[in-house]
C-alpha cells in the first residue's frame, strides 16, 4: 500500500524596507540595513508543512512600492541562514559563497520589473517564463523556513520609505 502525498498551495510573502533613497548599481545586495554585519537574509517562514520537508516554488513576485523601476533581480535561496553571502544593503553581492554551498537552494531570475502609469513596479517569474521555476526544495532538519539573498542585476534607484516585497507560491509535499 502507498501513501500519497497531496501538495498544498501556500503563499509565502516577505516585505523588507530598503534603505531611503539608494542608488543601487548591478551586483549589488537589497537588504534592511547597510550597516557593517547589521544586514539579514530574506525569511521566508514557513515554507515547508513541517522541518525537514520541502515543496516546489511554482511561481515567484517581486514588487517594489516604486514607481517606474526596472531592474532585473536575482534571489538566491537557502534552506539555512547564509553565513558567507553579503547581507548588507547596497553592498556587492558574494552569494552563493562556497561556505554555504550545502544550503544552497538554488535561485529564482526575475525579468525586468515594470509599472503601468502610477503604481508599484512588479516582476513576475513562472514556469512559462525565464527565471529557473519550478525550483524543488527541502527545508533543514530543524527548519521550515528559507532564507534569501536579493540581489539587483541593474542599476535603479528606490524611493524612500518604499518596500520591497517577494511572494513565493509553494506546492508543499
Amino acid at each position: 500500500m502507498s501513501t500519497e502525498v497531496i501538495p498544498i498551495l501556500k503563499t509565502v510573502t516577505t516585505t523588507v524596507a530598503l534603505e531611503a533613497a539608494v542608488a543601487y548599481t548591478a551586483n549589488d545586495v537589497l537588504s534592511q540595513s547597510d550597516t557593517d554585519t547589521h544586514g539579514t537574509a530574506w525569511t521566508f517562514s514557513s515554507c515547508a508543512r513541517s522541518n525537514s520537508r520541502g515543496g516546489t516554488i511554482v511561481t515567484a513576485i517581486a514588487q517594489s512600492e516604486s514607481e517606474s523601476v526596472t531592474p532585473r533581480l536575482t534571489l538566491f535561496l537557502f534552506n539555512a541562514t547564509p553565513a558567507g553571502c553579503e547581507l548588507d544593503d547596497n553592498a556587492t553581492n558574494t552569494c552563493p559563497d562556497s561556505i554555504d554551498l550545502t544550503g544552497f537552494v538554488g535561485k529564482i531570475d526575475f525579468p525586468a520589473m515594470e509599472s503601468l502609469g502610477t503604481t508599484d513596479s512588479v516582476a513576475v517569474a513562472t514556469s512559462s517564463t525565464y527565471g529557473n521555476l519550478p525550483l524543488t526544495f527541502t527545508c533543514a532538519s530543524d527548519d521550515d523556513d528559507l532564507y534569501g539573498v536579493l540581489v539587483t542585476r541593474d542599476g535603479f534607484t528606490q524611493t524612500a520609505t518604499d518596500d520591497m516585497t517577494i511572494k513565493l507560491v509553494i506546492e508543499q509535499t
